[in-house]
């Protein structure tokens, strides 16, 4: 296959080379707003999470595609990352698992991307200039840094609904525990990952429903529990879902992950700012405060809650790194939301117990 070149071209002017990889877009131009991800295994994953919706995805690891890809490891039906870059993407991959290559994967996607980056200086250029919108493509150099002056980031942008599930699922617990199997959970799908439907379904039968879905709704399913799932976006901009909630706090016990703790926080009072880069790897050290452990998680967000925002919560989990928010439970009723990614495909699993904590939560509110 011939080598055809490409380039990226940030909003602040700056420009690096590589060559074109995936899908080819019309007009040899995508926009988005890069992002790095430090990530050593579990590119696929990071591909088709849906909280990756409107970024350009910047593998830190120079070695993508070695092992190939797989059914198994969708977080998605389809991945919704606006694009890929890479430093090198393997010529060969090999794994017993693998059905196929990570370029034929990215084609068949509709995800364009750009390989032979130099990736190191992109990633130092985001941290210290913050996450950037961009465009990177075929076109020549004039139209590229053009369509980088008008790109936009993620500021301001309800992408929820452009992720969400248009019809209810069920997906049955996977148990042979019968009080288990007779949990019901409502999980609320603000661009939900197959992971954690899985774990979902290790503690309950999970009913998977649309984003827009009323409280009234949620509530005539007679659900023991309502899980608000990840998703892109600033949640600042999702409009309705935080009065949802309020709805539900008191009546039934919630839990959420990523976007869905910040609109938890949201519908208990709490603000969102945007950090300047944000989490996106798999060895973020988090320490819970009541026991003093500390887990190495797997983190996928540009925003966080600002705690002192609240007054009805009692911090539960900080980052180590930079001392943000990572975990809070309410005092009042039986809610509680967590930033990072417990049910982490393909890992690390340290906070896996976060699920049987729901489940107990559920058990102990129906007693």
């Amino acid at each position: 296959m011939s080598i055809e070149e490409a380039a990226i071209v940030l909003a602040d002017g700056t420009m690096f080379e590589g060559e074109a990889i995936g899908a080819r877009p019309g007009g040899g131009v995508t926009a988005g707003e890069f992002v790095f991800n430090t990530v050593l295994s579990g590119y696929q994953e990071v591909i088709s999470d849906p909280s990756y919706a409107g970024q350009v995805i910047t593998f830190t690891y120079p070695h993508i595609g070695n092992y190939g890809v797989n059914s198994n490891d969708d977080e998605s039906l389809r991945p919704r990352c606006a694009g890929v870059v890479v430093r090198e993407l393997a010529r060969r991959h090999s794994s017993h698992r693998a059905e196929g290559d990570l370029d034929t994967y990215l084609r068949r996607s509709g995800i364009a991307g750009i390989a032979g980056v130099d990736t190191r200086r992109l990633t130092r250029h985001i941290r210290d200039h913050g996450a950037l919108p961009g465009v990177f493509g075929t076109a020549d150099e004039a139209t590229l840094r053009a369509a980088a002056r008008s790109a936009v980031g993620t500021d301001g942008l309800d992408l929820v609904r452009s992720v969400t599930s248009d019809s209810v699922a069920i997906h049955e617990a996977v148990t042979e525990d019968a009080r288990r199997a007779d949990r019901r959970v409502v999980a609320v799908d603000l661009g939900i990952k197959s992971t954690i439907v899985r774990n979902l379904t290790q503690i309950a039968t999970v009913e998977v429903v649309p984003a827009g879905t009323s409280a009234a709704a949620i509530l005539a399913r007679s659900p023991d529990g309502v899980f608000l799932s990840n998703g892109p976006g600033d949640p600042a901009a999702v409009d309705g879902i935080p009065a949802v909630v309020a709805e539900l706090l008191g009546r039934v016990p919630v839990f959420g992950i990523c976007m869905g703790h910040q609109l938890l926080a949201t519908a208990l009072g709490g603000r969102t700012t945007k950090l300047p880069f944000g989490h996106h790897g798999g060895n973020h050290p988090v320490r819970d405060l009541a026991t003093g452990r500390v887990e190495i998680t797997s983190q996928n967000h540009n925003y966080v809650v600002d705690p002192d925002s609240m007054s009805r919560i009692e911090v539960t989990h900080v980052n180590l790194n930079d001392g943000t928010l990572e975990g809070f439970r309410c005092l009042d009723v039986a809610a509680f939301g967590i930033q990072y990614h417990p049910e982490a495909g393909p890992g690390p699993h340290d906070s896996h117990y976060l699920f049987e904590r729901f489940a107990r939560m559920i058990d102990e509110h129906a007693s």
